[in-house]
């Protein structure tokens, strides 16, 4: 998932607008394109709050196009939104019900886009195996962070770093096996509520840039 270096993935109205930040990095990668078209494919569902699905809805109005493909994309949320396309189904209940008993039988690669209350619960219910943290160079000050809720710590083994001519700094986790729990959930809360843009099982994250050039989290 894409963030501030402070730790954010949305302003606190949800706005991503900071996400076109770009630096100069003259000793960085430059982002292959096979690689991401690779890494895409890779992908069998993605997994969302509602309102990092009305933000690439958003993006989609305005012409950037529909970031997931024809993977289907799964909204938790208990509101009513529109479906604009026949990959695109809804679900309110249990997440790790829903994601242990639906969707790891059908899926092998399920990748939690977002928002942050989203990917808090993955860590918090050990559902997630990886964390992909894409950091953008620039500080907005307060929003909506990357792990919202977080109430324990969780310990991450460090995969890869890599940063970018464009001064993202992209950098992939292992969570712990021995710090993966599946113990107590969390207490409810509304579907909806779950956040703005998110995380993967393969945890969360994003190819390091934006989300309208087809992300990534």
């Amino acid at each position: 998932m894409a963030a501030s270096l402070d730790g954010f993935i949305a302003r606190k109205d949800g706005s991503v607008d900071w996400l076109e930040t770009a630096d100069e990095f003259a000793d960085g990668e430059t982002m292959d394109p096979g690689f991401v078209e690779a890494f895409l494919k890779s992908i069998d569902c993605y997994v969302m709050g509602s309102r990092t699905y009305e933000t690439a809805l958003s993006f989609e109005g305005k012409g950037f196009g529909w970031a997931y493909g024809d993977k289907p994309v799964f909204v938790l949320t208990s509101r009513h939104l529109p479906r604009t396309r026949d990959t695109v189904g809804f679900h309110a209940g249990d997440l790790g019900q829903f994601v242990n008993e639906r969707l790891r039988p059908a899926f092998r690669s399920i990748w939690f886009v977002g928002g942050g209350r989203l990917c808090g619960d993955c860590l918090r219910l050990g559902l997630a195996d990886e964390v992909r943290y894409s950091v953008l160079p620039v500080l907005i000050g307060e929003g909506i962070r990357f792990f919202e809720q977080l109430d324990q710590d969780v310990a991450l083994h460090l995969l890869e770093v890599k940063g970018y001519q464009s001064g993202t700094v992209a950098l992939r986790y292992e969570v712990r096996k021995e710090m993966k729990r599946l113990g107590q959930a969390p207490e409810p809360v509304a579907p909806g509520d779950r956040g703005p843009t998110g995380d993967s099982a393969k945890s969360a994250d994003e190819i390091p840039a934006s989300i309208p050039k087809g992300h990534q989290s």
